[in-house]
């Protein structure tokens, strides 16, 4: 139990050291500490309420953001990747991590449940009009479902993919690994969060995805245990969130955009068509990174994750195609539309996601041959 110290006394550094009141003079990175450290305060609401002006330059901030990523025709990648940031803050707070449980003390903070709220909105406003959703709710959707998953189950090869299978080098690989671990150590989380309710033949399909995504109740089966071995053959960190900062905001929205979809079951229909677009793109997706792999002739362990799903989510977009998707048309035939929505949005974040993953990679090889060239132009001291 905590003393009943002072509210000063008891701020964390960043929040007693901070501008509160001149957003000019802080960063988003300053920001986004600032706001970490508000949800590790203990009574955070009550604290707001006696204190307003903890909260002055996180609001500024966020407000700032807002208008910068969704509002404005040039958006600044710095304001998404704030935006995203403080939701995964918020949104991790729904996954228990094992850790200290006073880490708990804000989860049903009305407060942090107020920001997700304005950023989710201004957020999805702004994806939903990059998408033709009219058009969407005038196709016949069982057959639109089954002409995507065909076109999308072997795909020819994209240019990103030509880029993983052919050109990257391991430096690239390893930021790859590094930002796929931030979800593959922790994956299927989200979808535990949607089995509950009323039992039903979709349900029990969904459970035997999730079942296997856990390896049966095997921690050596379960998925993310092989990305740890990727991980690990490389001498790579296996904390999960070890690698955060190089996550990009576009790879950090899909995490974000699967809370979103979980939290509110009235657009269950939307997740289970991102789910399907997920499952059915998977095998496809990861080939051209197990051929890098194989290419640097890199440990075996260092392609367990890939093979793995490759082997096994083949079945699985069958199973989300025929168990899932097609039952729910016919159980919501005037709703059903929302099944293309989710899958169309999905693929939309995921190429958008898959960009900025090249990016990282390409970027990663250039830090690596410029360390490479200073120590070479550095002659070493005696």
């Amino acid at each position: 139990m905590q003393s009943n110290a002072t509210t000063s006394q008891k701020l964390p550094v960043g929040l007693k050291s901070m501008p509160i009141n001149d957003l000019k003079s802080t960063t988003y990175d300053d920001a986004e500490q600032q706001f970490i450290a508000l949800i590790e305060l203990e009574n955070l609401d009550k604290k707001i309420e006696s204190q307003p002006s903890l909260i002055s330059n996180v609001e500024k901030a966020i407000a700032t953001a807002i208008s910068a990523a969704y509002e404005q025709e040039s958006a600044s990648d710095a304001a998404h990747r704030f935006l995203q940031r403080v939701l995964y803050r918020i949104n991790r707070l729904k996954l228990f991590w094992y850790d200290d449980l006073q880490n708990y003390t804000n989860e049903r903070s009305s407060y942090l449940r107020s920001c997700r709220d304005r950023i989710e909105e201004a957020w999805q406003q702004w994806e939903l009009a990059q998408l033709d959703v009219d058009s969407l709710q005038n196709l016949d959707v069982a057959q639109t479902l089954t002409d995507w998953v065909e076109a999308d189950v072997d795909p020819p090869i994209s240019e990103n993919g030509r880029f993983f299978r052919d050109e990257i080098t391991e430096a690239g690989y390893r930021r790859l690994l590094a930002i796929g671990s931030l979800d593959g150590l922790v994956e299927a989380s989200q979808l535990s969060r949607t089995l509950g309710g009323v039992a039903n033949e979709v349900q029990s399909t969904l459970t035997r995805l999730l079942l296997e995504e856990y390896g049966g109740g095997r921690l050596a089966r379960k998925h993310s245990t092989f990305f740890t071995q990727m991980l690990d053959a490389l001498g790579m960190e296996t904390e999960p969130e070890a690698y955060l900062d190089l996550v990009p905001w576009e790879v950090l929205a899909t995490i974000n955009y699967s809370f979103l979809l979980t939290e509110r079951k009235r657009y269950f229909l939307r997740y289970m068509g991102g789910t399907l677009y997920f499952e059915v793109t998977v095998p496809a997706g990861f080939r051209p990174y197990r051929a890098a792999a194989e290419r640097l002739e890199l440990p075996p362990g260092a392609t367990s994750y890939w093979d793995l799903h490759i082997k096994v989510d083949a079945l699985h977009g069958r199973w989300m195609l025929e168990d899932v998707a097609l039952p729910l048309v016919e159980q919501y035939p005037a709703d059903a539309w929302e099944l293309l929505l989710g899958y169309d949005h999905q693929r939309r974040m995921s190429d958008r996601a898959s960009n900025a993953v090249v990016r990282a990679a390409r970027q990663a090889e250039q830090e690596t041959i410029a360390s490479h060239a200073n120590r070479v132009a550095t002659p070493a001291s005696s």
